[in-house]
């Protein structure tokens, strides 16, 4: 079989219908990309012979079919947890009102995504129809601190031996990215507000109060954006 993946546009749609609601489905469109850059074949068969991969920088980390299988089933609930904070959001920007117990529980009927574990998605969001994430609920949550490990030495090995594995990569990130209380998006922030004059929120003021720095003065002045008549 060629390595070169098709589409017929349902990740497109679902990767654009997420960047339309602000839900981090990085993993969902990292899935879209890796099919699109399998296509570019004759390009990457010419890149193969000029671009060098790594030299064995990976071998003393010992990879198992286990742990494979570990990282596969929290990149896999990573997704899940993606698409259906996608519906969430969606319910409500569009107000459907939709029960996303019952459309776990018709994906388990036949469906391209049907798996064994919608059983425990259904479960948990009819424990608690207002659940936040599927990563934060108490059964999931145990299942990714048992598999972690796993899936970040698989991660980790794979960079080393130069092995693209997308998916998997993406969705450690968004984990990680998830269960962090402060991430470097102040930085960004701060550059946005350089560049832009796009203001930021303090760590030290209520949410919502926006503010602006005066770059230009070398004292660099914090001024509340409302003063100054300015917009996010």
């Amino acid at each position: 079989v060629l390595d070169t993946a098709g589409q017929k546009g349902t990740g497109k749609w679902t990767s654009v219908n997420a960047l339309d609601l602000g839900i981090p489905a990085a993993s969902v469109a990292e899935a879209v990309f890796a099919r699109i850059i399998s296509s570019q074949k004759d390009e990457r068969v010419r890149a193969s012979k000029i671009l060098k991969g790594p030299t064995g920088l990976g071998k003393g980390i010992e990879i198992t079919v286990e742990a494979v299988r570990d990282a596969l089933y929290c990149s896999k609930l990573c997704c899940y947890a993606q698409g259906f904070e996608l519906y969430a959001q969606a319910s409500i920007d569009y107000k459907w009102n939709l029960n996303l117990a019952a459309i776990a529980q018709i994906f388990r009927g036949g469906c391209i995504i049907r798996a064994r574990f919608l059983q425990k998605i259904t479960e948990a969001f009819e424990k608690n129809e207002k659940l936040d994430n599927l990563l934060v609920d108490p059964y999931f949550t145990s299942q990714v601190h048992k598999a972690q490990d796993n899936w970040r030495k698989v991660v980790a090995r794979a960079a080393l031996d130069g092995v693209p594995v997308p998916v998997f990569s993406s969705a450690l990130s968004y984990y990680d990215s998830y269960r962090a209380e402060t991430l470097p998006a102040n930085l960004l922030q701060a550059q946005r507000d350089y560049f832009g004059a796009h203001t930021y929120e303090r760590v030290d003021a209520p949410r919502g109060e926006f503010f602006h720095i005066d770059w230009p003065d070398p004292k660099r002045p914090q001024l509340k954006a409302s003063e100054l008549g300015m917009s996010r």
